[in-house]
């Protein structure tokens, strides 16, 4: 069954005036022009979950609001085929997974079905992940402009598995990548293109001390000691077990507290699994606290990462990790592995601390535990650095220029 998602904006194009500045908007606004007429169809494989569905839950209402008709569909999937595409998830981040013939040839029946099940209607057809990638196979039948957005650090993929992938994403107009390093020998068009947050969302907006402490009260936890937290889904490459070690380490020298906060998705049925497994490894301790959030509560997101004293971010392998961009939003001082896309929002020893092992990332934690003004001036960097590259309204203008580059290959922009 296909399922096509419509989302409503809290906020107006409008609002963010006041952040970016009226030219900036203008600047929007200008270049939707061009698009007028045009239909976007964005396609991913789930709803909730991850930072591709909260990219674009934001994104595309926004779009919509200036004139880009911009469309929303989700693929269907069993949860054979997402344990497939997990294992794809991993090796393509570099990770040794055991892929018979029957998960590729799994992987391909799903991807038929959906060919024969979605609605394919948007003058530009943009892919998100490797999940729906082989739904290029209806170009030949249908044409339109199609791109291919990969969301993950493939920077060193196991070969067997990319080589079965680019045999669809070279049929493909375009890739877009989020940093340079990600991005793979291809014999068609490759941009670059970082995520970003919504500063307006509920996750990121501005709260009261009222909220956050209801929320602190909803989940137990109290101010009486620095607060430590990693925002993550339940993924073993998230390394919330190498957090709570780090923790333990800092701890001997500095008293705090860690929460580790975050939740599961549809299309990754190993975070339940990590998720048993970080409660066990807890147990016992009254300063590790493992909270488990439910889809839609970016209120109490947002409250916990504003009364961390550091936030931190110890992925062994990031597409991006928006929650560090979220967390120096915030002005919060942040403690990131130097992985993935983490290196270009964090500027060591600038904007944040980045880290190797989890004996750097302890040391990175007794350092901004033990000196506030130190930790204050980088979260006042990490803050201006994200306002000017990882605000949603950036995003927007790279992709509707990417959408114009599309639509029409012979002329150039400008702004």
């Amino acid at each position: 069954m296909e399922i096509e998602l419509f989302r409503q904006s809290k906020a107006t194009i409008g609002d963010y005036e006041p952040i970016v500045g009226r030219s900036t908007i203008e600047e929007l606004r200008v270049l939707a022009d061009k698009l007028s007429g045009k239909i976007i169809q964005n396609i991913n494989s789930t709803a909730t979950g991850g930072g591709v569905a909260e990219i674009l839950e934001h994104l595309v209402p926004l779009l919509n609001q200036l004139g880009v008709d911009t469309r929303w569909q989700v693929m269907q999937g069993s949860d054979e085929f997402f344990e497939v595409t997990k294992k794809f998830h991993n090796a393509l981040h570099g990770k040794s997974e055991s892929i018979s013939d029957e998960d590729f040839s799994l992987f391909l029946e799903v991807s038929r079905r959906n060919l024969n099940e979605l609605s394919f209607f948007g003058d530009l057809i943009f892919i998100h992940d490797p999940q729906p990638v082989a739904l290029i196979s209806k170009k030949k039948e249908i044409g339109r402009r199609w791109l291919w957005r990969c969301h993950i650090d493939a920077s060193n993929p196991d070969k067997r598995v990319w080589d079965f992938l680019r045999g669809f994403v070279v049929d493909y107009d375009a890739a877009v990548f989020s940093a340079p390093n990600f991005a793979q020998r291809l014999p068609i068009r490759q941009f670059l293109i970082s995520p970003s947050i919504d500063p307006l969302s509920d996750k990121n907006k501005e709260l009261s001390s009222k909220t956050i402490d209801s929320v602190l009260a909803k989940y137990g936890l109290t101010l009486d000691k620095p607060m430590i937290v990693q925002v993550s889904r339940f993924d073993r490459l998230k390394d919330p077990l190498g957090v709570i070690r780090a923790f333990e380490m800092a701890k001997k020298s500095v008293e705090c507290q860690l929460v580790l906060a975050g939740g599961t998705a549809a299309d990754d049925p190993e975070s339940e699994v990590v998720l048993d497994e970080v409660r066990e490894r807890a147990e016992g301790s009254k300063d590790i606290h493992v909270l488990l959030i439910p889809p839609g509560s970016d209120i109490e997101i947002n409250a916990l990462q504003r009364a961390a004293t550091v936030v931190l971010q110890k992925s062994l392998k990031e597409g991006f990790g928006l929650t560090i961009s979220e967390a120096l939003w915030k002005g919060k001082p942040v403690v990131a592995s130097a992985v993935g896309g983490i290196p270009l929002q964090i500027h060591n020893k600038l904007t944040g601390l980045l880290c190797h092992t989890v004996e750097g990332a302890a040391y990175a934690l007794r350092q901004l535990l033990s000196n506030p003004q130190y930790a204050r001036q980088l979260g006042e960097n990490g803050r201006e650095h994200v306002k000017q590259n990882f605000l949603i309204t950036r995003h927007i203008k790279d992709y509707l220029l990417l959408f114009l580059s599309l639509e029409h290959p012979e002329d150039v922009f400008y702004l």
